[in-house]
């Protein structure tokens, strides 16, 4: 039986893992997963030897109020890993915890696959380094990683992204909105603060405060707000108890792709969920703050090599959705660029042409190949 060591850490990494595992197991299916899964991955098959949300942290001074437990929990796996070694390690994404992990394991004799490659080419790119030590092979999703990473000695191999595989091309607002029990006419806003605690504990108020702002413009406007988990829907309530008890929104349990097709814009944190309301053809404004200090660190160590921080804007290469960051995340600036889509059917239509030939490019069945690229590695 082919045995897979995987480990994901955050919601998108257990949709990508999930994805992997699903493909891999239709090409060999007498396999067993085990590691660190989120219920997408469980749902395949992926036994989790202890809860994924253990290791969903973000922020260098977020991860310092954790780094032993960090720590402990990475020593355990190689422990349990190198006691009882996989035919192959897959990690998915989290770099900063995987790559350390995969080095590890990789020293004990164990391939290694990384799935999803670092931003080196935007930040920190001293890291590529700690890569050529840690892979045997990394997977790319994006295509420009590829030759970045084979011309600094890293095996590479881009798949394309199992999100634009995943999400169909046109979209079905009409069936989105019939299945979540919204009414077909009248706007609706998106709100997506973010898969952490953290990112939920920074920007709930912002958002909140901005959908008072929108409403009071557009008293027809309607707001939804899907929330991965109980704990993240319990804490946005509390805040909206505490800073506009009678606005009312639609909180989902989950459901986010719905919720975005059903959307006519959204205001998203960073991170994946841009290139999700990318592929669902929504235009967006981006909101993202972290720690003070952490955020004083990566501008005064120079940290980040690119122009944008949302990877919307990174693929489509120029600034379509309204980056708002740090003290810019204000309601007093995010509600305007929110009404000004509503407002502009136009250029609500080039961005979304835009976002359609980013879509196609991305789609490349990525998770098959992604699976096939493993099972290539092991000869299996």
């Amino acid at each position: 039986m082919l045995r897979v060591g995987i480990v994901a850490n955050e919601v998108s990494g257990d949709i990508l893992g999930a994805a992997l595992a699903r493909e891999i197991r239709k090409r060999v299916p007498e396999v067993h997963f085990v590691g660190v899964a989120g219920p997408r991955m469980q749902e395949e098959g992926c036994e989790s030897l202890f809860a994924m949300e253990r290791l969903s942290v973000m922020g260098l001074m977020e991860v310092l109020g954790q780094l032993r437990e960090l720590l402990g929990l990475r020593r355990e796996l190689v422990r349990y890993f190198v006691e009882s070694p996989p035919d192959v390690f897959i990690g998915v994404d989290a770099p900063d915890f995987n790559l350390g992990l995969e080095r590890r394991l990789r020293g004990a004799g164990i391939r290694t696959v990384h799935m999803v490659s670092p931003t080196v080419w935007a930040w920190r790119p001293g890291r590529v380094k700690s890569i050529r030590r840690s892979v045997d092979l990394m997977l790319s999703v994006f295509p420009f990683e590829e030759t970045f990473l084979r011309e600094h000695g890293v095996p590479a191999r881009y798949v394309g992204h199992p999100l634009a595989d995943e999400i169909p091309v046109e979209i079905d607002r009409t069936g989105a909105r019939r299945a979540l029990g919204l009414p077909q006419h009248g706007a609706i806003v998106a709100l997506l603060p973010g898969s952490r605690m953290g990112e939920v504990e920074r920007l709930a108020e912002p958002f909140i405060a901005t959908a008072v702002r929108c409403r009071a413009a557009r008293p027809d406007l309607r707001f939804v707000v899907p929330l991965v988990n109980a704990r993240l829907r319990e804490r946005f309530s509390q805040v909206l108890k505490q800073v506009a008890p009678d606005l009312l929104i639609t909180l989902v349990d989950g459901r986010s792709r719905e919720v975005l097709a059903a959307a006519d814009v959204v205001l998203t944190a960073s991170g994946t969920a841009t290139l999700e309301t990318l592929l669902t053809k929504r235009p967006m404004v981006v909101a993202y703050r972290v720690h003070p200090i952490s955020y004083h660190l990566v501008k005064q160590l120079g940290l980040v090599k690119v122009p944008y921080i949302a990877m919307a804007n990174l693929l489509a290469e120029k600034e379509l959705a309204p980056e708002f960051i740090q003290d810019r995340c204000r309601a007093d600036l995010l509600a305007p660029a929110i009404l000004t889509f509503l407002d502009d059917a136009e250029r609500v239509a080039e961005i979304q042409a835009e976002y359609r030939r980013v879509h196609l490019w991305l789609r490349q069945d990525a998770a098959a190949s992604a699976a096939q690229a493993v099972l290539d590695l092991v000869a299996y």
